[in-house]
């Protein structure tokens, strides 16, 4: 029987709405005494948790140097578009205070097995929500129970060091892994989920110390790494999720990320979405609709596509001029499951579809989430794909990437790890000595990649990196989060185009001998174009549909040519501190220090 993930914590809200929980209320409202006697009732409450500490947009990527909308996000455009906002709802701990209400009740509940396993919930989400606090803000409060209103020592706690707030982490996480059940459920939290919330925050923490060259704390890059290979290989090893495939390598990536309900051999945590209970989303509406943001995938990552025989596509002759249908022809079968290219069709679709600029403002048009042709998903908000947060690929690459930044990775550990993800979509796999005999001059150069990797196994680790991007691709906020923790802000720098063009012409965007797109310069009139085609002026002027680096004469489409991107980085590492709570922090008497660079106006 299909089980459906609904919030139904109406009946519950109000016991978190008040600070004095403990007065006395009429017999006839609910209180935390009277609450909590029952499994159900425990799972009534945890069941706000979700919605909580998990956004509800995975498909909606955030801007980063991969992907883009026509309306660049404030971190993307940088410099005095990003300021000190009065409120932030990542500095908020009501799902930390309302963790640690299940808790402190859950024994109300004579069922011993029932209590500890949502207590265990509750862990789970509280080291989920710090995990988002530590790696937005940096030092954070570290609070260890239900706060009372007159604990003011405790309320207005100072900042304590990322250190002290891991190692909080880990003991709470542990304790979650021995007591949380072990069978598969693709919507609540089990053993397996708590497992990759640690590979994935010690794999975060042991390359930001290591990037940002982080010392003088009780544990160092290697202590976090380790901590993350093992959590990876204990999942990899014991748990009953793997890398889902059916031998169809064209089809089963975007198939997995389209279908209806959460594959149960690779999703470990999902968010429920079903039609006939009007649970929808706009994931299909954010590829193919012109009123959604526009997104679309950079040509910097559609160059690190590898080709399909593994070869690198930036190795060959003329690569940076190639035009659309040439330049993705060839290429790993993710790109063509993730992007539209030149043969592309939806799924159960008859009609091959070619990119559309009203639709994308890059050309590289979004692919992946989109459901099928026959699914009724065609318009805003009616798309009902269960969308992942934490998915089995993911562990995978963490336990590559851990072991690479170690310097123990073998090649045994890539085919445990990188080799069914190419597997998947029939690519070659990856050649640890190959790789680092030969680092890849594009992932590692200024204008394209990387500038912080060093060392022997730099090439590999260029090569996981780039396999991280291409089997993450779009998937939340992984990409903006990546670059951060590998100090690899220059990326934000870089420049976000989308396809070459020699100029005003017609062109034949999938190779088929019939024209596609017309460009012509703005100003003229616009040409007659046949059916089926989209006719597009161009410039270097806002009033051009499509911009190119060189206007008329041509050049890459580049969408931001009139805006500025740029990354502070003595700054934007971190967030900042809301200037609501540092002030009310300092009217209480106590110091809420805000975080390097950030300049919020308050002389305290």
């Amino acid at each position: 029987m299909k089980k459906y993930f609904i919030l139904l914590v109406a009946a519950v809200m109000t016991l978190t709405a008040c600070e004095d929980w403990l007065d006395k209320t009429p017999q006839s409202q609910l209180t935390p005494d009277t609450f909590f006697k029952t499994e159900g009732e425990l799972q009534l409450f945890a069941n706000q948790f979700y919605s909580s500490a998990f956004g509800t947009t995975v498909f909606n990527a955030m801007q980063t140097d991969t992907h883009i909308q026509d309306q660049p996000s404030s971190e993307l455009r940088g410099g005095n578009n990003r300021s000190v906002t009065a409120t932030s709802s990542h500095w908020d701990f009501s799902l930390i205070r309302k963790c640690y209400i299940l808790i402190g009740y859950a024994d109300n509940c004579p069922d011993v097995a029932a209590r500890d396993k949502y207590k265990a919930i509750a862990k789970f989400f509280i080291v989920q929500d710090y995990y988002d606090k530590v790696r937005r803000f940096g030092d954070v409060p570290w609070i260890d129970h239900e706060l009372a209103s007159d604990e003011e020592e405790a309320l207005y706690g100072g900042r304590v060091s990322r250190d002290e707030i891991m190692q909080h982490m880990i003991t709470m996480i542990d304790e979650a892994i021995a007591v949380l059940p072990s069978a598969k459920s693709p919507f609540t939290v089990n053993k397996w989920t708590a497992l990759a919330l640690k590979s994935r925050f010690c794999l975060f923490e042991g390359t930001w110390r290591k990037y940002h060259n982080v010392s003088g704390l009780a544990h160092d890059a290697n202590y976090y790494l380790n901590l993350c290979a093992e959590a990876s290989q204990t999942f990899m090893t014991t748990s009953p999720y793997k890398i889902y495939t059916t031998g169809k390598p064209a089809e089963d990536y975007v198939n997995m990320f389209a279908a209806a309900d959460a594959n149960s051999d690779e999703f470990i945590l999902s968010h429920k979405y079903d039609k006939g209970l009007n649970l929808k989303h706009n994931a299909t509406w954010y590829g193919i609709g012109q009123s959604v943001g526009r997104a679309g995938m950079t040509k910097k990552m559609v160059d690190s596509y590898l080709m399909a025989d593994g070869t690198r596509f930036t190795d060959k002759e003329g690569w940076d001029k190639m035009q659309f249908a040439e330049e993705t022809s060839g290429r790993d079968p993710r790109l063509g499951q993730s992007i539209r290219v030149p043969g592309y069709k939806r799924i159960n679709g008859s009609q091959a579809l070619t990119p559309e600029y009203s639709c994308s403002i890059t050309g590289f048009q979004i692919a992946k989430f989109v459901q099928a042709a026959d699914a009724g998903t065609d318009a805003y908000g009616e798309s009902f794909n269960d969308l992942c947060f934490y998915r089995a690929a993911e562990v995978y690459l963490n336990y590559a990437e851990a072991k690479a930044e170690l310097g123990n990775l073998t090649q045994g550990d890539i085919d445990m790890s990188i080799k069914p993800l190419r597997d998947r979509v029939g690519m070659p796999n990856l050649n640890m000595a190959e790789a680092n005999a030969n680092p890849d001059w594009y992932l590692s150069s200024k204008e394209y990649g990387y500038q912080n990797v060093t060392g022997a196994n730099k090439g590999v680790i260029l090569e996981i990196r780039r396999e991280r991007a291409v089997e993450l691709a779009q998937e939340g906020d992984t990409r903006w989060f990546d670059l951060m923790r590998w100090k690899e802000g220059n990326c934000i720098n870089q420049n976000f185009y989308g396809p070459y063009f020699p100029g005003p012409g017609e062109y034949d965007l999938d190779g088929d001998g019939d024209t596609d797109l017309i460009l012509y310069p703005v100003g003229e009139a616009a040409p007659a174009g046949g059916e089926g085609i989209e006719v597009r002026s161009i410039g270097d002027s806002s009033k051009a549909d499509v911009m190119l680096t060189n206007g008329v004469n041509g050049g890459y489409v580049d969408p931001y040519k009139l805006l500025s991107h740029e990354f502070n980085e003595n700054r934007d590492y971190l967030y900042p501190i809301p200037i609501n709570d540092r002030s009310v922090y300092h009217s209480h008497g106590y110091d809420l220090p805000q975080n390097p660079g950030w300049n919020d106006g308050l002389d305290f």
